[in-house]
């Protein structure tokens, strides 16, 4: 870090030390009490990010002083945003700290440490015996390689990680009926995605046709992927276990 970047941080660890002195709701919060507000703060982080994107891709469309005076206007979202999430982390480890758990620095330490045995391909060459990412992670002492996804994430979210950590050890992401029926229902008539090549903008068109398809079929879409995410979840614990 530059030297005004560490000047800037201990300027909002002083300001978090005095709010935590001084502020009446400030002093009252507990790690409890901030979780919902961090939930939020990290959607509202991941709407800015989308934000961006989009911004820039107007800009390459139309690239005109208004669309560059929102592409700032983006970006000057964007870092507000991480800083409110920033400030929720140093806050937890403040709190945590008076409660006698860890220091920030043990925090910094730990996941350093973490990032370093995580690529002995970079720090440790001569070790490396070509294992993949989530084969390293299962040298911390995990018994699944899912135990890194949260239960509670949304059912998209998790459909996405649980087939990414599947394919770190070679687990198939095809995913039968419980009666060993083919896995794809006939599609909504309006989908195009074996008519041209795919993009993001078809698959998320074809993706909201399902649920719609779901729903008039009377099926709930979150508690269908859901219960789907369960199933590969059992699938990929037996290949575990093979």
């Amino acid at each position: 870090m530059k030297p005004a970047d560490i000047q800037a941080l201990q300027r909002l660890s002083d300001i978090l030390d005095l709010l935590r002195r001084q502020c009446p709701w400030d002093r009252v919060q507990t790690m409890q009490s901030l979780r919902y507000l961090t939930i939020e703060e990290t959607f509202e982080l991941s709407e800015a990010i989308l934000a961006i994107e989009k911004s820039e891709l107007k800009n390459e469309d139309e690239p005109d002083a208004a669309t560059h005076s929102q592409c700032a206007d983006r970006n000057t979202q964007l870092m507000k945003e991480l800083g409110d999430l920033f400030m929720h982390l140093l806050f937890y480890a403040k709190i945590a700290e008076e409660e006698g758990r860890f220091t920030p620095a043990d925090i910094f330490n730990a996941i350093s440490d973490k990032l370093v045995d995580r690529h002995p391909f970079i720090f440790h060459p001569d070790s490396y015996d070509g294992e993949s990412w989530e084969q390293i992670k299962m040298h911390e002492g995990r018994k699944s390689v899912l135990e890194g996804v949260p239960a509670s994430l949304p059912s998209l979210v998790k459909a996405v990680r649980l087939q990414e950590k599947a394919a770190g050890i070679g687990v198939d992401p095809t995913l039968h009926s419980p009666d060993g029926s083919a896995s794809t229902p006939e599609l909504p008539p309006t989908h195009t995605m074996a008519e041209s090549e795919p993009t993001e903008e078809s698959f998320g068109t074809l993706l909201f046709n399902l649920i719609h398809w779901a729903h008039d079929h009377g099926i709930n879409a979150d508690t269908a992927l859901s219960r789907a995410n369960q199933r590969f979840c059992d699938k990929v614990k037996a290949f575990e276990q093979q």
